[in-house]
């Protein structure tokens, strides 16, 4: 079943701008990269883009999605001065790859172009994205 984010943990979710994704293997090993992200209100999407180490290979991230088909993104936020800023939530739920003929690609490519500068000189129009739909949020301390 999936869960939906409170407007808070909405605004959360797009004010900050890197998460923690992390995954499992078959096996049980865990396994957590930080990740650029966009959020279209429902889903979070990341793209599988021009990594320097990304051969003919799957990264361990994707063939993780492909055993298990969940993954979890942590969101936080951390001020040194002031701990009662200190915020952090979390995304549970199915993760699934997506190519470029997907219904849910070409918004996501547009969105993250929007929030990050650096995706705009890059061919995010063929990369892969990891799509993740939420069934748990947790979520904990400032956030409004």
């Amino acid at each position: 079943m999936a869960a939906e984010l409170t407007p808070e943990q909405q605004a959360f979710v797009r004010r900050c701008r890197v998460g923690r994704l992390s995954t499992v293997d078959a096996s049980g090993e865990a396994f957590a990269v930080p990740i650029c992200y966009g959020f279209d209100g429902t889903r979070i999407f990341t793209p599988i883009d021009e990594k320097p180490k990304h051969t003919k290979r799957p990264l361990k991230r994707v063939r993780n999605i492909m055993e298990t088909g969940r993954a979890t993104l942590l969101i936080d936020y951390y001020e040194d001065d002031d701990w009662s800023q200190l915020a952090w939530l979390m995304i549970r739920g199915r993760a699934f790859i997506v190519d470029q003929d997907h219904p849910l690609h070409a918004g996501s490519v547009e969105q993250l172009r929007n929030r990050y500068h650096q995706y705009r000189e890059m061919d995010l129009e063929t990369a892969q994205m990891i799509i993740l739909e939420p069934d748990r949020v947790t979520s904990w301390g400032a956030i409004s």
